[in-house]
């Protein structure tokens, strides 16, 4: 039996995302175990979230719901750079990982804010399309 591939899945963004969040929770495990319900949590979930809005936003009907959802995605990779901040700043990450994790979380961004762009200036349903 063979699985159905979503439309979100076939993004690009997503798949960026997705890899992402692995990355950030295999780096998170090197933090200090006191972090383990502080910055841990938070910067994990900060990053799954993106990939999860993006996921949820294409079960909406309307662009505009689904612009909604990629902005909310925007937003917690933008959380995500605050939690790499503090990360570098108490020094559980050095300054190539934090330079390596922000282009990676940059080019994401980017591609967020392009598709946002898209969906909200879009009249036909992007279900149509995908």
């Amino acid at each position: 039996m063979k699985y159905q591939i979503y439309s979100f899945e076939k993004l690009e963004v997503y798949q960026l995302a997705r890899q992402f969040k692995v990355e950030i929770k295999l780096l998170s495990q090197t933090f200090p175990k006191e972090e383990r319900f502080e910055l841990v949590s938070q910067i994990n979930r900060s990053s799954a979230s993106i990939a999860a809005n993006l996921a949820e936003g294409s079960g909406r009907s309307s662009n505009l719901d689904q612009a909604h959802f990629t902005n909310m995605s925007f937003s917690t990779g933008l959380e995500t750079i605050d939690h790499l901040n503090t990360a570098l700043d108490l020094h559980y990450i050095d300054e190539q990982k934090y330079t390596d994790m922000r282009i990676k979380l940059d080019a994401i961004l980017n591609k967020l804010n392009a598709l946002y762009k898209y969906q909200a200036n879009n009249k036909e349903t992007l279900k149509k399309k995908v």
